[in-house]
């Protein structure tokens, strides 16, 4: 029996309770195997209510992206326009950058409704149930530098900060240096770059954007409750995905437009704008040992300007924030 069997014989019954035992004989299978098919659709997203003697009732489906739904909201020129929409893979990432490898255009995105090995920055992984978020990759080929790769981590951050302000404006949405996005100092999204280059030119950029949407705290592993938070859990409300990602394509869009016509400065104010770091003494853990100061701002880099505690300046390009106040 597949899970896919269980869900047709509970759909059939919408709203209605099948008894284990009818389940059982229908799909010749034991009470035990029916069980552990409902936790399997349990954690795709769709609830389940069970109660003894009465058996089994479906009573939610998980909201599921459609083309049919998403496309009309588009309003870009290039980004989204080539689009893969999965239910389930093992990376965004990896999808994407075997599509790169074939050389398709930039703007070309995938989506999935659900990650299983889903991977954020320093190779940590990356909550990511089906239904709840936005798991989605998207293909940039810029004509700069592998130097200057940091500074489309920045310009994803102040994109993905400025949709998500525009659909729901009641939450305060900061950025923790590099591209960390906070409300009430909890993590929101993660955005991960990777690159291919060849001799220091970049072929191509896969730029990973996961957010939190719709998750719920029973998603989120006990360790990362104090942590991570989702966008419904946050504001009290559902959100529209579909419109959400439609709204990060086109500041992304827009963003990048500029970027390319004007370089890194103004992407660096509109980062400096939103930022939770600067200002504040803060711990920074780079790969040479740990640094104390205050942030103070980018350089034409995209590195991080900080005033020691001594009064000199340095500049961090690769660091975990650590605490600050």
């Amino acid at each position: 029996m597949s899970k896919a069997n269980l869900l047709s014989l509970l759909e059939e019954r919408e709203g209605q309770y099948v008894s284990g035992e009818e389940i059982s004989r229908a799909l010749n299978v034991s009470r035990t195997a029916v069980w552990k098919q409902v936790r399997k659709l349990e954690a795709d997203g769709y609830r389940i209510e069970a109660v003894p003697r009465l058996g089994y009732r479906l009573t939610a489906k998980p909201s599921r992206l459609t083309l049919q739904e998403l496309l009309p909201k588009l309003q870009t020129t290039s980004f989204g326009r080539r689009l893969t929409l999965l239910d389930v893979t093992d990376s965004t990432q990896n999808e994407l950058r075997k599509l790169a490898e074939q050389g398709v255009a930039e703007g070309t995105l995938v989506i999935a409704e659900q990650q299983t090995s889903g991977r954020g920055r320093m190779g940590r992984s990356w909550v990511s149930p089906f239904g709840k978020g936005i798991w989605m990759s998207l293909l940039l080929r810029p004509p700069v530098s592998l130097p200057l790769t940091p500074q489309l981590t920045l310009l994803a951050a102040v994109a993905l900060s400025r949709a998500i302000s525009q659909q729901l404006p009641e939450l305060d949405i900061g950025i923790k240096w590099p591209n960390d996005l906070l409300v009430g100092g909890k993590k929101i999204s993660g955005i991960l770059l990777e690159s291919a280059a060849e001799d220091e030119r970049l072929n191509y950029v896969v730029v990973g954007l996961g957010i939190s949407a719709n998750l719920e705290a029973g998603d989120y592993p006990e360790e990362l409750l104090d942590k991570a938070i989702s966008l419904k859990m946050a504001s009290g409300e559902s959100v529209d995905r579909s419109a959400l990602i439609a709204s990060v394509l086109e500041q992304f869009e827009q963003l990048y437009k500029l970027y390319l016509e004007q370089g890194f400065a103004p992407i660096r104010t509109l980062w400096e704008a939103r930022s939770v770091t600067l200002g504040k003494r803060t711990e920074l853990y780079t790969p040479q040992g740990k640094v104390v100061g205050v942030p103070l701002g980018l350089d034409e880099m995209g590195g991080l300007r900080v005033e020691l505690e001594d009064g000199s300046l340095r500049t961090v390009y690769s660091a975990e924030v650590g605490a600050s106040g």
